[in-house]
């Protein structure tokens, strides 16, 4: 090989080895460019992320905070019936017979609207016949009473009602219990 052979070969090389070179700071550049883009995007998804989770947050204590408007709109009937049981009963005309009729009449609308808007919200009285079983997960015994006709544990009277909130317990039914006869 000849010196100019030699020295268009070195040439050849290098001009080869500068547009390598241009096209590895393109290559830097375009991915510094990706770079810069993806963190950008993630700024952008990660403030989304931050601002959506505030708000979220900001509406789970709105919903806790209001979360008995429904119910208490609800009730305001059962106080309206109290209202006017109030207003029929405080009326001049009435004798003593007919108030107490009309309170009772009020009284019986207002337990009635009460059960209503009880149900509509998941709240059940706890079913309990006299003379059935005594279960101490629904039924708290406040008296045992002697009744020969009564086996133990069977529940003689219901003293309060008891109520529950879908399968919890708000308050267990007051009863008394037989002591009876062990059989």
């Amino acid at each position: 090989m000849s010196e100019k052979e030699k020295k268009n070969k070195e040439a050849q090389q290098k001009m080869q080895e500068q547009q390598e070179n241009k096209e590895s700071q393109n290559d830097c550049k375009e991915l510094e460019e990706k770079l810069q883009e993806c963190e950008e995007k993630y700024l952008r998804v990660h403030a989304d992320f931050e601002n959506t989770k505030k708000r979220l947050e900001r509406e789970k204590i709105q919903a806790i905070e209001y979360s008995l408007e429904k119910f208490a709109q609800d009730l305001l009937p059962a106080l309206d019936s109290l209202d006017m049981a109030l207003a029929a009963v405080s009326r001049d005309n009435l004798d003593a017979a007919q108030a107490v009729e009309e309170l009772k009449k009020g009284i019986e609308l207002t337990i009635d609207q009460f059960i209503k808007a009880f149900n509509k919200h998941g709240i059940e009285v706890i079913e309990i016949e006299e003379g059935g079983e005594f279960n101490p997960h629904l039924h708290e015994a406040l008296l045992q009473v002697e009744d020969a006709e009564k086996k133990a544990g069977e529940i003689v009277q219901v003293i309060q009602k008891g109520y529950k909130y879908k399968e919890r317990i708000l308050r267990p039914a007051k009863v008394s219990v037989a002591k009876g006869q062990e059989e």
